[in-house]
């Protein structure tokens, strides 16, 4: 499988105009990481705008010298988890290999984007859509959600997968346990190694699906 999208720290680069990297003190990324995590931490609408500034030691105008508002920081967070999402759906989508190989590709991709993009993804799976950021992003998980179900439905119809299990609640089930990793899983704080990890979501997602 082909390597997910950019990271933060490319996908935060990418955004900032030339004239406004190297702010001394922090970087762009740096400030993205800092705000994600505050915005994990306390919420991101409990979050304003000077308790950020605060936690980072800046002035505001500081601050506004790597983004433009709050939003933003939110808007690029939540495309970076989204954009390694769907990097990993598309990837599989194009392959010919039968419809299951391309299902477990996806879910193997999907954790490994949790790992790799542990506060992002945290970020997004604690939206609720109340600014048209947040709406967006929502809409598109809800279209990944859906897209990813056609490839459970094909798999049904393909014999490989278990057919009493609608593809919609098939789908639900499978990303309720890979989404509940962000409660529990935190790297350097546990034996489990995200390769580990994969192998286990994945046994649990087929053995529970596989078709007898």
């Amino acid at each position: 499988m082909s390597t997910p999208a950019a990271s933060v720290t490319e996908a935060a680069d990418r955004a900032a105009p030339r004239s406004r990297r190297g702010r001394p003190g922090y970087d762009r990324a740096q400030v993205l990481e800092i705000a994600v995590r505050l915005f994990n931490e306390q919420g991101y609408d409990a979050t304003s705008v000077s308790a950020l500034a605060a936690e980072l030691g800046l002035s505001k105008a500081a601050l506004y010298h790597h983004f433009t508002s709050k939003e933003q920081i939110l808007e690029i967070a939540l495309n970076d988890a989204l954009d390694g999402l769907e990097s990993v759906l598309d990837t599989a989508l194009a392959g010919e290999q039968p419809t299951a190989t391309r299902l477990r590709a996806v879910i193997e991709g999907a954790v490994r984007v949790l790992t790799d993009r542990l506060p992002q993804v945290t970020l997004l799976l604690r939206v609720h859509g109340n600014s048209e950021v947040e709406r967006a992003a929502l809409e598109r998980r809800r279209v990944f959600d859906q897209r990813v179900a056609q490839l459970v439905a094909g798999a049904q119809r393909e014999g490989e997968l278990r057919d009493d299990i609608r593809p919609a609640v098939a789908t639900r089930l499978m990303f309720g346990m890979i989404n509940s990793i962000i409660e529990w899983y935190r790297p350097g704080h546990t034996s489990l190694t995200p390769d580990e990890l994969v192998e286990d979501v994945t046994r649990v997602v087929f053995d529970g699906l596989r078709a007898h």
